[in-house]
This record gives structure tokens, C-alpha cells and sequence, in this order.
């Protein structure tokens, strides 16, 4: 007959055990719902290919719609519905110039958000590489 150890997957514990203070840690650092709901919509945001290619090529600088349409090769009326979505959440701004629109990403924490997520990923995009370049 297998131990106990033996039925259980390496993420279990061998033993029930509650570790309170550690627990107490734990719950320390948790959000409220509102703030976890809507760091899992900016992270819902960031889980189409679409829409990280757009944000990337917004690291490179304002771009308007038809810019952004011949970057990415896909349809304005596509760019024009991610565009929505993101600047909803915050994640681009807009900026009227005559009968041009500019969009650029909200602030910086957009770009570093970015920048963390293709270091994660193992892959840098060459905007990231060359603005490290202009500063050093």
C-alpha cells in the first residue's frame, strides 16, 4: 500500500498543517477584489497577440490609426477596436492634432509593464534595446 507521501503531488504537503503566521503575512498583501479585478483586466488586456504587437510598436512613439494599421498589417477597423479596448483600461491616450488622432502609451509604467513582460518571456524588443543604448 503507497504512504501518504507517495499519493500526493509534488504542490502538496506531505502533512495538514496551517502555519498562522505566515497565513497572517499572506492576507497581508492581498488586494481588494476591485484592484485584483482590474489588474486581471489589464493582464486580460496583455493576453492577445494583437494588442501586445500594438502597445510594442507604441513603445516607439505616437503613432495614429493608419500608422498603426500599416505597422501591424491588420485592418484599421481591428486597430480601431483594440485601441478602444486599451485605452479603456488605461494602457494608451489619445491626442487630437486637426483631423489626426495620435495614440502613445498612457505613461511609463505601460513601457516598463512591456519591457517586463518580453525580459520574462525571454525576448527584448529592439525599441527596449535602443533606448538602454541612448542612455548609457
Amino acid at each position: 500500500m503507497p504512504s501518504l507521501r507517495d499519493t500526493r503531488t509534488d504542490e502538496q504537503c506531505a502533512i495538514d498543517h496551517v502555519h498562522i503566521q505566515n497565513v497572517g503575512r499572506a492576507r497581508a498583501t492581498l488586494p481588494d477584489y476591485d484592484t485584483a479585478a482590474n489588474l486581471a483586466s489589464l493582464f486580460d488586456a496583455l493576453s492577445d497577440p494583437t494588442r501586445v504587437r500594438l502597445l510594442t510598436v507604441l513603445m516607439s512613439g505616437a503613432l495614429c490609426v493608419c500608422d498603426l494599421t500599416a505597422a501591424l498589417g491588420v485592418s484599421q477597423s481591428a486597430v480601431s477596436h483594440q485601441l478602444r479596448l486599451l485605452r479603456s483600461l488605461n494602457l494608451v491616450r489619445s491626442r487630437r492634432e486637426g483631423k489626426m488622432v495620435w495614440y502613445s502609451l498612457d505613461d511609463g509604467h505601460v513601457n516598463d509593464l512591456l519591457a517586463i513582460g518580453f525580459a520574462h518571456a525571454g525576448h527584448r524588443p529592439v525599441v527596449a534595446v535602443q533606448e538602454e543604448e541612448q542612455t548609457a
